[in-house]
């Protein structure tokens, strides 16, 4: 999703980041500008969080910032979205990735979307 010059990459539901292999992503334009490629999360030829990475790219082709929006429980999409942001080689890039929390985003919620969250994904105010 693309919001004026912010690209986001929303989950809520989804058990995690697909996966890709490392010949699908070694096609992708200034990848080993943007990150340091032994530093991206991968087994084998295995890559882990493929959307993150594409994401980050995408960002840095457009010069946009990019932002994670998922849920707070959820630790291990969080540390897979610190071992892509740790792997970026491009600090002004880096300044630009954020992530934000479905539960920071429903404390400023109006009580019948608060309460939506609540009550269909669990999802309460931080």
């Amino acid at each position: 999703m693309r919001l004026g010059d912010l690209l986001v990459e929303a989950k809520l539901t989804e058990t995690g980041f697909r996966p890709a292999t490392f010949r699908l992503l070694s096609r992708y334009r200034d990848l080993h500008e943007v990150f340091e490629v032994t530093e991206l999360p991968m087994s084998g030829n295995t890559v882990h969080a493929y959307q993150l990475i594409r994401g980050v790219l995408a960002a840095h082709s457009t010069e946009n910032s990019f932002l994670l929006l998922c849920d707070g429980r959820r630790t291990d999409l969080i540390e897979s979205w610190f071992q892509v942001m740790r792997a970026v080689r491009i600090y002004s890039l880096r300044n630009r990735l954020k992530l934000l929390s479905w539960q920071e985003i429903a404390g400023t919620l109006p009580e019948r979307l608060k309460n939506f969250l609540e009550e269909k994904y669990g999802v309460s105010p931080t």
